[in-house]
C-alpha cells in the first residue's frame, strides 16, 4: 500500500507540475458548461416560426392579416422598421413583413394590396414564412372577393339606405366570409418536434451540459496518464521503477489509482457546479451517481495507461489523448443527445466506455433512476476497466 501511495503521489506532482493543467482540469470544464448549459437553455418557447411584423396601415384589413397568420403557423410580432433592420442584421429574425399605409383602403376600393417580405437570402425559415405570407394573402383575397360578391348581390336586390348601411353589410360578409375560411385545411404546416416527440423523453439542457461536460473534461486528462508514461519513458525513470521488486500491475495500479482520485475531487466540483448553476438533480441519487463516477473513472484511467503503452513520446500522448477524448465524448453523446444519430451510429458507438457512462447519467439526472437501473451500465464500464488494465499490463514496457 505504501508503494502505491508513493507512485500516486509521484504522478499527481508531475502532473500538476505545469499550470496549464489546471486550464483542463478546473477552467475549461466550468466555462464549457457554462457556455453550453445557458446557450441552450430551455423555456417555454412558441414552436412557430417568428415573423417580424411592420403594420405601418394600421387598418382593418392589415389586422385581419395578421390574425389570420398568428393563427397558423406563424408567429407574428410587431415592431418598429428600425426593430427589424436590426434583428435582421444581426441575424435574430429571418425574414420581416412590412404593411405600407394604404394597403387596406387600396384592398376596400377593389385594389391589388401590396406587402414587402424583407428575407434573409438562404435562409429556410424564410421561405416558409415567404409562403406562409402568401398562403394568408390569398385567402384574405379569397373573402374579400366573396365579400363583394354577397354584398353586389344585395344590392341588386334591395339598394341600400346609406353608405353606413352598405359598408356595415360588406364588413359583416367580410367576417363571416373569413370565419368560413378560417375552418378550410391549410396547405402550409410548420412543425417543431418538441424533445419528447424527437424521442428525447423529459430532455434537460442543463443536465446534458453538466454530465457531457464532466466526462468530456476528465476523459480526456485521464487519457493522458499516457503522456506520464511517455514523460517517465523519455526521462529514463521509467526503467529504475521497474528495476525494482515492485511487480508492473503494482506500477500501473499506482499510477491509475492516484490520478483517479484527482479525477474524483474534479467531478465532486464539477457535480456541485452543475447544481448550483442550473439545478441539474444529481443529488436524487448519490448512490448511483458514485457507482458510475467511480467505474467510469476506473475504465477512462485504464485505458490511459493502455495507450501510454503504445505512444513513444509526450507529445504524441498528449496529442492523442485531446483528440481521442473529444472524437469519443462527441461520439459519446456528451454534446449532442445520441438520440439524434442515425441508428446505426446509435448501435456503433457502444464500443466507447463515454457511451455507457453518459447513458448512466443521463438516467439519474433526466429519467430519476436509481442505483438498480444504472448497474449495467456500471457493469459494463468496470468491463471496460479489466480488459484496458490487462491489455496495460501484458504491453507494458519501460523502453
Amino acid at each position: 500500500m505504501r508503494a502505491l501511495l508513493a507512485i500516486a503521489r509521484k504522478d499527481t506532482q508531475v502532473r500538476f507540475s505545469s499550470r496549464s493543467e489546471w486550464v483542463f482540469f478546473l477552467i475549461l470544464p466550468l466555462a464549457f458548461t457554462a457556455i453550453i448549459g445557458s446557450a441552450f437553455r430551455v423555456g417555454d418557447d412558441d414552436p412557430r416560426l417568428p415573423l417580424l411584423v411592420v403594420d405601418e396601415d394600421r387598418s382593418s384589413l392589415s389586422a385581419s392579416l395578421l390574425a389570420d397568420l398568428d393563427s397558423s403557423s406563424v408567429q407574428v410580432l410587431v415592431g418598429t422598421r428600425a426593430e427589424m433592420q436590426a434583428a435582421l442584421d444581426d441575424g435574430e429574425a429571418s425574414a420581416a413583413l412590412v404593411i405600407p399605409a394604404g394597403f387596406g383602403t387600396a384592398l376596400a376600393g377593389g385594389q391589388p394590396g401590396a406587402v414587402r417580405l424583407v428575407a434573409n437570402p438562404d435562409n429556410i425559415d424564410a421561405l416558409a414564412l415567404g409562403q406562409a405570407v402568401r398562403e394568408s394573402a390569398a385567402r384574405l383575397g379569397v373573402t374579400l372577393a366573396a365579400a363583394r360578391a354577397s354584398l353586389a348581390e344585395a344590392e341588386g336586390r334591395r339598394p341600400f339606405g346609406d353608405d353606413a348601411e352598405r359598408r356595415g353589410y360588406f364588413e359583416e360578409g367580410l367576417r363571416l366570409a373569413q370565419e368560413a375560411a378560417a375552418k378550410g385545411p391549410s396547405r402550409l404546416t410548420i412543425v417543431r418536434a418538441t424533445e419528447a416527440e424527437a424521442g428525447l423523453g423529459d430532455y434537460s439542457q442543463q443536465a446534458q451540459a453538466s454530465a457531457g461536460g464532466i466526462i468530456t473534461w476528465v476523459f480526456i486528462p485521464l487519457l493522458g496518464i499516457s503522456a506520464l508514461f511517455a514523460y517517465e519513458r523519455g526521462n529514463g525513470t521509467l526503467r529504475r521503477l521497474v528495476t525494482t521488486p515492485l511487480p508492473r500491475s503494482t506500477y500501473l495500479l499506482g499510477t491509475i489509482g492516484g490520478q483517479s482520485a484527482t479525477a474524483l475531487v474534479q467531478i465532486a466540483l464539477l457535480v456541485v457546479f452543475g447544481i448550483v448553476l442550473f439545478q441539474v438533480p444529481w443529488g436524487q441519487s448519490p448512490a448511483a451517481l458514485v457507482v458510475v463516477m467511480v467505474t467510469f473513472v476506473l475504465s477512462s484511467a485504464a485505458l490511459g495507461a493502455t495507450l501510454g503503452t503504445f505512444v513513444r513520446t509526450e507529445a504524441q500522448a498528449s496529442g492523442l489523448s485531446i483528440m481521442l477524448g473529444m472524437v469519443l465524448s462527441l461520439l459519446g453523446g456528451c454534446w449532442y443527445p445520441i438520440e439524434l444519430f442515425p441508428p446505426a451510429v446509435q448501435t456503433a458507438v457502444h464500443i466507447f466506455p463515454t457511451t455507457w457512462a453518459m447513458q448512466a447519467m443521463t438516467d439519474i439526472t433526466m429519467r430519476g433512476q436509481g442505483l438498480g437501473q444504472i448497474l449495467p451500465e456500471a457493469g459494463v464500464l468496470l468491463g471496460f476497466a479489466i480488459v484496458f488494465f490487462i491489455v496495460g499490463v501484458g504491453r507494458f514496457r519501460y523502453e
